[in-house]
Formats: C-alpha cells, structure tokens, sequence
C-alpha cells in the first residue's frame, strides 16, 4: 500500500494529507502505459528481426524442403532426358533403319517454343531462375516425347505392313540367270559405247536374246508404259511404294499396261533393243527416293554370300555399257 503524503499548510499552520490532481495522475498513467507500448513493440521488433517467429521459422523450413524438392526434380529431369535422348538413338539408328524410314531431323526432335515469353508470370521472386530451369526442362521433355510418340506410332504401322513392305522392296534378278549371257556393264561410272567418254550410267545391264521374259523384282504399280525411238527406248516404270521405284528399258514388248498391279516374278515385258542400244539387253534401274542405287544391293533373294562378293568384284572392272 502506497504511503500518505501530507504537505504543510501554512495559513493553518498544520499538515494536511496531499491530493494529487486528477489530471496528473492521468497524465502518469498515460504517460507510463505508452512507454510500455513502445518499449513492447521495440522488443517485438527486435525478436522478430533476430529471431523470427514460429510461424516464420515454419514458412522458412517449408521453402527450403521445396527448394529441395525443385532442385531433386531438376537432377530427375535430367535423368529422364539422357533416357529419351537414348530412345532417340535407337529409334532413329535401329528401329527406322529396319522398316527403310528416314530419321526424325534433330530440327523436329529439339523444336524450341516460339512467341511470348511463356515463363514471364515466374519471375519476381528469389526462386525464380530455379523454378523457371525446371519448368523450361519440364516442357522440352514433354514436347521431345510428344515427338517420340508419333515417331513410335509410325514405326508400328511400319512393322504391320512388314510383310507387304519386303514384298515390295526391288529382291531379285529381273531376268532368269539361265538366259543371260553376261553382265555386260555395272553401276557407276563407265565408257559409253557411241560418244566414247566416261558416262555415269544409273543402272546394270543384261545381255540376253532378244523376246527373254523380264520379270517385276518387286510387287507394285505399274506408273509408266512408254515407246521411244532413242534414249531408253520402251520402258516400263514400276512404282513399288516405300519410296522404291524400278525402270526396265530396251523393251522389246510389253506385258502390262499402265496402272496395272503387278507381283514380284511376274512377266512385265521382254528384253529388245529399243531406244540407244548396241545389242539386246535389258536396262535394269533401282531408285530410291528419286535417287539411282545400285541394283546389285538388291539381289538378296537371289544370290548367295559368296556369288554376291564375286559380283561385287565384277563390278569393279573397268567395262563398256550397252546404251
């Protein structure tokens, strides 16, 4: 209990008990009650800076486990990238070498993300470039497996149609070796036999009689049917899909017409000596994609592994064609 004070009253020359007034005390009050305030806010600001709250302890310990979990996502991306990258290899290196399919261009495979900047609502925060890198890596992966996708989808309707692929694919002699007197000349570079200079010639060529059956090498569609009194002289076009055509030339007769399907082994026409020619013989072409290949590559049904290395060494030798 706080003590009385008295004061000395010197008109009635006697001590009197002090009372203090009423606005005073509320002053002290106030006065006392607001240094509290302060002094309490000072210390809240200053434990919070130092020390932080628990409701900011937790905030903090749950950023770090997600700046965590970003960057163990990241470490899994790339993971999963170096396995797509190997699905790439194999499925254009393997599996498209296998069903005769072009490679996927690494321009399709790694195609970026045009237009407006699709991270933009990311940035502004101090995790920004973590969680733009991942997002960016998320969006490549999607679209690289996007592409894969299609590419599968391609292979396994390749590998449905594989039996009627290999029988269109040009496979055998186009006339029966018992009637060919020789090869008379090979793919490549050779001597032309009227202007007497080296000519690439786009084809082979087999010297036989005149009237000999030449047979389809492939199943296909017969695209042209043509008379010509130089050049190729009559020749038949087959189209056998898959990007594989062949061209007979020299033709004697035909024995097809236009737009005809035809079967591998069946009679097409017989070796003449039409167009530009210096003997009977059939003119054998096999392109692929527009583009003249050897024919001797595709003999594979026909030939052994030792006959196809003594044609091979026939091919060789310097020779004369005969168109």
């Amino acid at each position: 209990m706080a003590k009385q004070k008295y004061i000395y009253n010197h008109k009635t020359l006697s001590y009197e008990k002090f009372k203090e007034p009423t606005r005073k005390r509320v002053g002290r009050v106030f006065l006392y009650l607001l240094s509290s305030c302060v002094f309490a806010l000072l210390f809240i600001i200053l434990f919070y800076n130092f020390f932080g709250s628990p409701k900011e302890k937790m905030q903090a310990r749950e950023i770090e486990f997600l700046k965590l979990q970003y960057e163990i996502l990241n470490d899994r991306l790339d993971n999963m990238n170096i396995l797509l990258e190997d699905m790439e290899q194999r499925d254009d290196n393997i599996y498209r070498v296998i069903f005769e399919a072009d490679p996927i261009p690494s321009s399709v495979r790694k195609a970026g993300f045009g237009g407006v900047d699709r991270y933009e609502d990311l940035y502004g925060y101090k995790s920004s470039d973590l969680v733009v890198r991942v997002a960016r890596k998320l969006d490549v992966v999607a679209s690289q497996l996007y592409v894969q996708s299609k590419s599968y989808d391609e292979v396994f309707a390749l590998a449905k149609s594989k039996a009627q692929m290999l029988a269109c694919i040009p496979a055998i002699i186009p006339v029966k070796e018992s009637e060919i007197r020789q090869i008379s000349s090979y793919f490549g570079y050779r001597s032309d036999p009227i202007y007497k200079v080296a000519k690439f010639h786009s084809g082979m060529d087999f010297a036989s009689a005149i009237g000999t059956e030449v047979f389809a090498t492939g199943d296909g569609v017969v695209e042209k049917v043509e008379q010509n009194y130089w050049g190729y002289g009559n020749l038949i076009t087959l189209n056998h899909g898959y990007g594989y055509k062949t061209q007979y030339a020299h033709l004697s007769k035909f024995a097809v017409r236009q737009g005809q399907k035809v079967k591998r082994g069946q009679v097409i026409g017989y070796v003449g000596t039409t167009g530009k020619s210096t003997g009977s013989h059939l003119h054998y072409e096999v392109l692929k994609n527009g583009e003249p290949t050897d024919p001797i590559h595709f003999f594979f049904n026909d030939l052994t592994p030792e006959e196809y290395e003594t044609i091979l060494k026939q091919a060789e030798l310097p020779s004369i064609t005969m168109d």
